[in-house]
């Protein structure tokens, strides 16, 4: 199994975990993308130990390559001065940088080859983190958005029960006698402790009232003749208050005076 398959199985057991440890879908993807960041770290340690061994299998090749054509340009040197042994020598020691150099190329072929897939390993599993995190917000909405409606759900059920509402409509039937025994009692007590004959006078008034406001609907829909204006007379009448003695005219201003204050009283 390589690297990123190691890592793959490994965030899929810790997500696990978190799943069978958490309900909470905001706290659950929160602490997923903890975990993402974590792994990311870690992958990229893993790549970059891996290019560190590219570029050290590179360098080596390189300096065995050197040590070759440096043993050659020798070789050359000693074909010049006349002595072959000491050329033959020295591209045997050439020929062993070279062997070697062949070797440390292959590897780090196959060391380059290895890092650029981890490159691009990397590489997607960093676009895909940063999706996570770009859903993460639109997740936790949906998530929000699903439980307050679960919320209102739960809440209509329990009002489906039609006893909160037969209590409801009881209580306003309630409040409503409570009044009308309130202002019924306020009645009575006007009648039989108040001044009984403003009482009546009110309710004189009351049907007076309606008695002109009739009469003048008929008035209005032609129902009843306008009544000729009476005359007026040349002479004042004489009225009973005349007939009246000094003694009962006191009396009746006394009366009058009494009520007036009793009016102003209340």
């Amino acid at each position: 199994m390589g690297f990123f398959g190691r890592l793959a199985t490994l965030i899929k057991s810790n997500l696990n975990d978190l799943i069978s440890r958490s309900e909470d879908p905001e706290k659950m993807l929160t602490q997923i993308i903890v975990e993402m960041n974590k792994q990311l770290i870690e992958a990229k340690k893993q790549v970059a130990v891996a290019i560190a061994d590219e570029k050290r299998l590179k360098k080596q090749n390189d300096n065995e390559a050197g040590t070759a054509a440096e043993w050659e340009r020798k070789a050359m040197m000693a074909v010049r001065a006349g002595d072959e042994e000491l050329a033959k020598e020295a591209l045997m020691r050439k020929k062993e940088h070279d062997s070697v150099a062949a070797q440390y190329a292959d590897q780090w072929q196959k060391q380059k080859t290895a890092t650029d897939q981890l490159k691009l390993a990397l590489r997607a599993l960093n676009s895909k983190i940063e999706e996570a995190k770009r859903k993460k917000n639109v997740l936790i909405a949906r998530a929000r958005r699903a439980e307050a409606m679960k919320s209102i759900q739960e809440t209509m059920s329990g009002l489906s029960d039609t006893s909160a509402f037969d209590t409801f409509d009881r209580m306003a039937e309630k409040v409503d006698q409570m009044e009308a025994e309130a202002e019924a009692g306020s009645e009575l007590a006007e009648e039989y402790t108040g001044d009984v004959l403003n009482h009546k006078f009110r309710e004189l008034e009351a049907t007076a009232g309606a008695d002109q406001e009739l009469e003048a609907l008929k008035r209005k829909m032609g129902l009843v003749e306008e009544a000729p204006a009476p005359a007026v007379s040349a002479r004042v009448e004489t009225s009973e208050e005349e007939d009246m003695s000094a003694d009962e005219m006191a009396e009746l201003d006394e009366a009058l005076e009494e009520l007036k204050q009793r009016e102003m009283g209340r």
